[in-house]
């Protein structure tokens, strides 16, 4: 995918999954956004969870909406930097919900086949941030979508 002039949106396609049940029983995908593999998409899906889950799902207040935007955040910095997508790929970005949870997935374009690392003690500037996914997620991994990967994190609804 190309990347869009300075100063304009990235193009966006939101797939036909939107509305579907997901894999898990009772759960739903709400919404799908694919945008280019360049560092300015990573505000506009941060945005795009904001409109999609805000006011359906949760509060605009509600401190799981902060949580969930950090790990898309995350997943979508760490996708474009460090895989195929930031190389004139792209990211997509889903979002779920059953009962009691919310998800956000995020699939890049692939590294090699090398798959997210949690570091054991990060020090410095860098490798703090899937440390950090994990203390904000319920729960939260990886699975490979042939040379793409998938990373997912589960959050507790706070009705």
């Amino acid at each position: 995918m190309a990347p869009t002039e300075a100063g304009s949106a990235p193009p966006v396609s939101r797939g036909p999954a939107a509305g579907r049940r997901g894999a898990d029983r009772g759960v739903d995908v709400l919404a799908v956004l694919t945008l280019p593999g360049v560092e300015r998409s990573v505000p506009y899906a941060r945005r795009f969870l904001r409109d999609t889950l805000v006011p359906g799902h949760v509060s605009a207040r509600d401190e799981v909406l902060d949580d969930m935007a950090l790990v898309v955040d995350e997943f979508t910095g760490n996708g474009i930097k460090h895989t195929a997508s930031g190389d004139g790929g792209s990211i997509t970005l889903v979002l779920l919900a059953g009962r009691d949870m919310l998800r956000a997935e995020v699939t890049d374009d692939g590294a090699g086949g090398l798959r997210p690392v949690l570091r054991a003690a990060p020090e410095g500037e860098n490798g703090r941030g899937l440390h950090i996914v994990g203390a904000l997620a319920e729960r939260w991994g990886h699975r490979p979508d042939g040379p793409r990967t998938t990373v997912w994190a589960e959050f507790r609804r706070r009705d």
